[in-house]
């Protein structure tokens, strides 16, 4: 028998939703042939089977799961298997205790410092308005949706079937919305990548506390010395190339910005990786540019992803591990814009469209410059309003020498 666990498939997701099974349940298997179709906050992936066999499934259709967690099992003959155990139920009293497994076992009493709380457990937490202390005093190395549950039942006196309601409808009520044909004939579903971006959108809206601030930058020196850079790397390089290649140098003096926030606890980064947003009719995307060595890499990098925006052809690995983004706004009409700060990153920022601006000279004669709003939203947990201004300075002045 193998065990199929998920792999880490993007470093700013904790779970991603199981939304196709590409075999059936118990249904034979060839190694090497797609089984199932996660989704993340950025894309879709195909796993894989890593042996012929059997398959039966462990994780439900429709259901999150952590990136290390069992999603399925390949056996050698098609034989049915043990319901899967997802959780490990706190003891009611007069209930008999469940059957679950001897890793579920170890994995619940392991001694640790600080628990694990998965991502359902966190939900009903939120839900039931249940406190990461009350969890930490279960004294369990794993916290799952059903120990919260079991917390509040103790808590409240509550029976069983009435907590789980609580926590339960809401989703049950999300599903059959999902699935159930629209009253409107007009209405359709959102696509996949706007569901993603909606998750996002809702996630950062929701955990964190964000700012803004803006400086208003002249940047025709800028976009004259672009059109010179183009021909000496051979390469299309405009304001995103230069910005991506400023943003990228300010890491070494600005590492919070770059940081990635867990409750308290602040997490630097080794070195920047900046996503950039586009966003060519076929949904939001927001690549990374890992090599910020050289304006060369760069340049190819960002030419390679608007090929790709064009088709929604991203790679996994071109939408995964960003720890700063630039956000780009074009049209010509745009004067301000205030960007999403992407989950798993505390900084976002907004470059916009080049405006012509009068200027009036100490000799009182009025000439006339290109400007631009560049803003940068921020997590206010970790970043301060002056902290904000001192990196626009110095992008600024990264952007002029």
């Amino acid at each position: 028998m193998a065990d199929i666990h998920v792999p880490k498939l993007n470093n700013n997701d904790t779970e991603y939703l199981v939304v196709e099974w590409l075999v059936g349940n118990g249904k034979p298997v060839v190694a090497g042939e797609p089984i199932a179709v996660l989704e993340t906050s950025k894309a879709a992936d195909e796993l894989e089977a890593g042996e012929s066999g059997y398959l039966h499934h462990v994780a439900a259709l429709d259901s999150w799961i952590a990136p290390g967690a069992l999603l399925a099992r390949i056996t050698a003959e098609a034989v049915p298997q043990p319901a899967p155990v997802t959780d490990v139920p706190a003891p009611v009293t007069g209930v008999p205790a469940p059957v679950v497994s001897e890793d579920a076992v170890r994995q619940r009493d392991a001694p640790v410092a600080e628990p694990v709380v998965t991502a359902p457990a966190r939900v009903a937490m939120e839900e039931l308005g249940v406190s990461h202390a009350e969890v930490a005093s279960l004294g369990l190395a794993v916290v799952r949706r059903t120990d919260v549950e079991a917390l509040v039942r103790r808590r409240t006196g509550q029976t069983a079937s009435d907590v789980h309601e609580d926590v339960h409808e809401g989703a049950r009520k999300e599903r059959q919305d999902a699935r159930e044909p629209a009253a409107d004939p007009g209405a359709h579903r959102l696509s996949r990548v706007q569901r993603a971006v909606a998750r996002a959108v809702t996630t950062s809206h929701a955990t964190i506390p964000a700012a803004y601030t803006v400086v208003k930058f002249e940047v025709g020196p800028l976009l004259e010395r672009a059109k010179g850079l183009s021909r000496e790397v051979r390469r299309p390089v405009g304001p995103a190339e230069l910005f991506v290649q400023a943003v990228a140098a300010l890491h070494p003096a600005f590492p919070l910005f770059f940081a990635s926030v867990d409750g308290d606890r602040v997490h630097p980064a080794d070195a920047p990786r900046v996503g950039v947003t586009f966003d060519m009719g076929e949904g939001l995307y927001v690549p990374v540019v890992h090599d910020t060595g050289s304006l060369k890499a760069i340049a190819d990098a960002l030419m390679r992803y608007r090929l790709a925006a064009t088709e929604g052809d991203f790679r996994e690995k071109d939408l995964t591990g960003a720890n700063i983004a630039v956000t780009l706004h074009t049209d010509a009409d745009v004067i301000l814009a205030i960007p999403l700060i992407f989950p798993g990153t505390v900084c976002a920022l907004a470059i916009t469209s080049p405006q012509p601006e009068p200027r009036l000279a100490e000799d009182g004669t009025v000439t006339m410059r290109t400007v631009a709003n560049i803003g940068l939203a921020y997590d206010h947990r970790l970043i301060n309003g002056r902290d904000a201004a001192l990196f626009l300075a110095a992008l600024r002045m990264e952007l002029q020498a």
